[in-house]
């Protein structure tokens, strides 16, 4: 297409071709096909190294990145197919090469590189990647101490996350045999490369959600091992998605990835962690035949501590017979005093002999014919002086009575039958009960009235409303000069 003359007018109302061209204008979407397919024939494949920005993963599964150093910026996406086997997490940061081709994209007359494969550019980026998600997962308290749980001392069923056809798992069992025969579940995984990640995460939640008693024995410990190898061989042991299920395990886990100079994330997140897979097998059971000799030893202890007390308690026994005095030293001073208090009585009863048989000599002397003749007389005289006046025993007989007669009026005037010989009534229930108020006798139906001579039965509650009685008024007694009455007198 030729040149537009200089002569032409730059800036004509309408378009129009120049001289001596034959050619149409292109179209936007011919000219960015065109610019499209010469970006994907010169650069048909391309490795570009730079660091990850504005990392995002779509819905669909692409991933969307920025590849940029400190002068440009380059767009990339990669296909779902390839980001899913990726064998690690990209993120913002990260020094990456990038395998893939370079196009296109008419909508925003962007180009782009179409990724295929993404690696960590050198072992540098990756040991800065291994620091950031170790400084990340710290802060969360995955690492934290409190979270360790303690071994159990003698597991009966150990479960072993590893490669089935290495060396490992053989090192493994072979030690467990030496030491203590246990039941081994081996979950098969993949311990390198992609996916495998993936596989152990998921043996280790495996493990942690087998239910005791059933099927399948739930393990008491779980031993995540793998031989030794480069920081890239061990790096699926740095997932983060590996060390989120060895900290949320509930059965403890032993980590022994690779060497005893190699540390994974796996290392800080397990309960306990191994220089190697062997001295795992060592930590997870004891020797069984120094358990047998532990026992053993303990069995003598225990029986030299039951009779070790026996024996104190005999030579102890036996040195306090020996400090005991003997039965006839005991004995000895009662012995004398029971001679001391014979010899006393002896005398004490020889003289109480004697001193009655002077007593009775001297009272003996005193009964004589004379002396009871005179005594006789002396109380015959008493006897006769003495004599029972009549009116010294009437006198208090007479005044207990005229008492016990005052007694009787009073109680007679108190008795409950008394005023009905005044023309009182005593008023009672059926059950005999004696009531004293209007209010207590309407209760009942059925009463029954005491006289003096007599009781007589009454009923009421016929509803009708009784007349009322003529109220006499007391009569008044006058005395006989005139005067006031005068009140009876109570006791008669």
């Amino acid at each position: 297409m030729a040149a537009p003359d200089e002569n032409d007018s730059a800036g004509g109302l309408v378009a129009r071709s120049a001289k001596g061209d034959n050619a149409e204008p292109l179209t936007i979407s011919e000219i960015s096909s065109a610019l499209k397919r010469t970006v994907e024939d010169r650069f048909g494949y391309v490795r570009v190294r730079g660091e990850l920005s504005g990392v995002k993963r779509a819905a669909s599964g692409h991933l969307y990145c920025a590849l940029k150093d400190d002068k440009a910026v380059l767009d990339g996406v990669m296909w779902r197919g390839n980001a899913g086997r990726l064998p690690f997490a990209p993120e913002d940061g990260l020094e990456v090469v990038a395998s893939g081709k370079l196009t296109t994209y008419p909508g925003r007359s962007k180009y782009q590189i179409v990724i295929e494969s993404l690696e960590i550019a050198g072992e540098g980026a990756l040991l800065a990647l291994l620091e950031k998600t170790k400084a990340k997962l710290q802060a969360e308290g995955l690492f934290a101490r409190e979270r360790k749980q303690p071994l159990p001392f003698l597991p009966r069923v150990i479960g072993v996350v590893t490669s089935p056809t290495g060396s490992v798992i053989r090192d493994i069992l072979h030690r467990l045999a030496d030491r203590f025969p246990s039941h081994v579940l081996v979950w098969p995984v993949l311990v390198q490369g992609r996916g495998a990640a993936e596989q152990v995460a998921g043996a280790i939640r495996g493990f942690s959600e087998l239910k005791a008693g059933g099927a399948v024995p739930r393990p008491d410990l779980v031993i995540v091992a793998r031989g030794g190898g480069s920081i890239e061989d061990l790096w699926s042991f740095n997932e983060e998605i590996v060390v989120r299920a060895i900290a949320n395990c509930t059965i403890p886990v032993i980590s022994a990835v690779g060497h005893e100079t190699d540390t994974t994330l796996a290392d800080y997140a397990a309960d306990r962690r191994a220089p190697t897979p062997t001295a795992a097998a060592e930590m997870a059971v004891p020797v069984r035949a120094d358990l047998a000799a532990t026992i053993a030893d303990f069995a003598n202890r225990q029986q030299r501590a039951i009779y070790r007390p026996v024996e104190l308690g005999r030579e102890r026994l036996e040195a306090r017979v020996r400090r005991m005095p003997k039965p006839e030293a005991l004995l000895q001073p009662q012995a004398q005093r029971l001679d001391e208090l014979s010899e006393r009585l002896r005398r004490a009863l020889m003289d109480r002999a004697g001193a009655g048989r002077e007593r009775l000599t001297g009272l003996s002397a005193r009964l004589s014919p004379r002396v009871l003749s005179r005594g006789l007389e002396d109380a015959r005289r008493r006897l006769d002086s003495a004599r029972l006046r009549p009116e010294l025993v009437m006198r208090p007989v007479a005044q207990q009575r005229e008492r016990l007669d005052a007694l009787w009026r009073l109680a007679s005037q108190f008795h409950p039958e008394k005023p009905l010989e005044r023309g009182y009534a005593i008023v009672r229930d059926a059950g005999g009960q004696a009531l004293t108020r209007k209010a207590a006798a309407e209760k009942h139906t059925a009463l029954s009235l005491q006289f003096a001579d007599g009781t007589l039965d009454v009923r009421q509650g016929d509803g009708s409303e009784p007349a009322a009685l003529p109220r006499s008024r007391p009569r008044k007694r006058k005395s006989d000069d005139g005067t006031a009455p005068r009140q009876d007198d109570l006791f008669g």
